[in-house]
């Protein structure tokens, strides 16, 4: 097997729908789904919302006029993003409202929901963006704690937040848009946080399932999309280091601090509004460092691991390592 040839998949373009294909069904988004969503006085719920992506999107939708639901475990950093939240919206429309939650935990979104419907009514955007990169490790040092909590945020933060919220967004027969938050390593599985990469793994195959449901279920105007960041600029570095007992500055980057290689959290947010207008389901952000052609061939590199049977990850494995590595850089 270490001696079969790697083989050399061809970079494609992102993929485009052909003008002549019709529709996936009655919840297929586009650019006048998102402008429908996104209207003032619409309701906006974004969980993990007090920094970085949620915080970004948050302003975006207070700009636009929106009510907005900050849901956030960070009461103090919840409070100063309600508060720019607040200064951001235009004179006569939208509002903030704010909820101390822990989304690994199903009853604080319930009572969140409960307190959101009873104000403002259903919402029409729900943004699952709560996570934590835990700590680093491998699939049999990560401490059952560690696996538990990175599972509990990660993953069923976002089941716990889709079966709370996207019933009542389907059942009022208005469009909707349902984000939720994954990652690059939950697609190419780099070693080093096997807990992390396990729950974003899960939350792309359940982002996918929710939309094959929503798509074909009778009356759902709802979608979903997967928004998959590059490298991104924001607090999760700096909970980690505390999480490791270090103090904020030994984080390598952050808003406040940040890397030349990674994207400022509000690129993020232009890049995910364009790719709803444009009907994207799988949302997959370059930033400073790679390109989307770059992540084109790690994720092919990956998956072919399984097409021609090659070793797990052999993007580290010593015997194919250098095949790799010419085959990224060419």
């Amino acid at each position: 097997r270490l001696a079969r040839p790697p083989r050399t998949p061809q970079t494609m373009a992102a993929p485009t729908v052909p003008s002549d294909v019709p529709p996936a069904g009655p919840a297929t988004l586009s650019a006048e789904t998102v402008d429908a969503v996104m209207a003032p006085n619409q309701v906006a719920v974004i969980a993990g919302s007090s920094s970085g992506i949620g915080r970004a999107l948050a302003l975006h939708c207070a700009r636009l006029g929106m009510r907005v639901a900050l849901l956030d475990i960070d009461e103090a950093a919840l409070a100063t993003t309600a508060e720019d939240c607040r200064a951001s919206l235009p004179e006569g429309s939208g509002g903030v409202l704010t909820a101390t939650v822990d989304v690994g935990r199903r009853e604080d979104l319930e009572a969140a929901r409960e307190r959101i419907v009873g104000e403002w009514g259903v919402c029409s955007l729900l943004v699952n963006n709560a996570g934590i990169a835990g700590l680093e490790g491998g699939a049999l040092s990560q401490a059952p704690d560690q696996w538990r909590r990175t599972l509990d945020i990660n993953l069923f933060g976002i089941i716990h937040g889709c079966q709370v919220f996207v019933p009542g967004m389907v059942s009022s027969g208005a469009p909707g848009i349902v984000v939720n938050t994954g990652s690059k390593q939950g697609i190419t599985g780099p070693p080093g946080n096997t807990a992390y990469n396990v729950s974003k793994a899960g939350v792309r195959m359940y982002t996918e399932s929710l939309e094959h449901e929503l798509r074909t279920a009778e009356g759902s105007r709802v979608s979903a999309c997967l928004l998959v960041p590059g490298w991104v600029n924001t607090a999760i570095a700096v909970r980690n280091a505390r999480a490791k007992g270090k103090s904020d500055d030994e984080a390598f980057f952050s808003e406040e601090k940040p890397a030349q290689g990674a994207w400022m959290p509000q690129q993020v947010v232009d890049f995910l509004v364009q790719g709803l207008r444009q009907g994207s389901f799988y949302i997959v952000c370059p930033d400073n460092d790679v390109t989307w052609e770059l992540d084109q061939k790690r994720i092919l590199w990956h998956t072919d691991d399984l097409v021609l049977g090659r070793p797990p990850l052999s993007r580290w494995h010593p015997g194919y390592k250098e095949a790799a590595k010419a085959y990224f850089e060419a």
